[in-house]
């Protein structure tokens, strides 16, 4: 058996209906879509969506409220339970030894540190921005805020 003996089965294939192709093909003028109304047109027929003259799903259900401030700056949180942890006495706590420490995913992260917890090691916070508790405590603790 050569290649050019390969066939497709008997009955497996079917020749594509060539509508518009003249009357003498059979499908010719009017191309199967009847004579006349929406279907019979270019570009004729309903868009997706439509419902039959009821108002759509998509008109009927609420919109959402508000909106999404495009400059919004999102800040990885840190407390400074967690600096007490991770960071011995007069460290430096910033983003790029935040992130060596797993506690961020990028050193270029704005970071935020919050005052949940204790803290009782002097640590030198080079960060975006440090709440007003979480400053004090660090202070206290002999720390100090950059």
């Amino acid at each position: 058996m050569q290649l050019h003996d390969l066939s497709p089965a008997p009955g497996s294939t079917k020749k594509r209906k060539r509508v518009g192709r003249g009357n003498g093909s059979g499908h010719g003028s009017t191309a199967g879509r009847g004579d006349k109304g929406q279907n019979s047109r270019a570009g004729g027929g309903k868009g997706p969506g439509f419902e039959g003259g009821q108002n759509p799903l998509a008109m009927r259900l609420p919109k959402l409220p508000g909106f999404t401030n495009r400059w919004r700056t999102e800040y990885d949180v840190v407390n400074v339970a967690r600096l007490e942890g991770l960071y011995a006495d007069g460290e430096i706590v910033d983003g790029a030894s935040l992130k060596a420490r797993g506690v961020i995913k990028s050193a270029d992260a704005a970071v935020k540190v919050l005052g949940d917890g204790e803290i009782t090691r002097k640590l030198t916070i080079r960060v975006q921005k440090v709440s007003a508790s979480a400053k004090i405590k660090i202070e206290a603790a002999g720390g100090t805020v950059e």
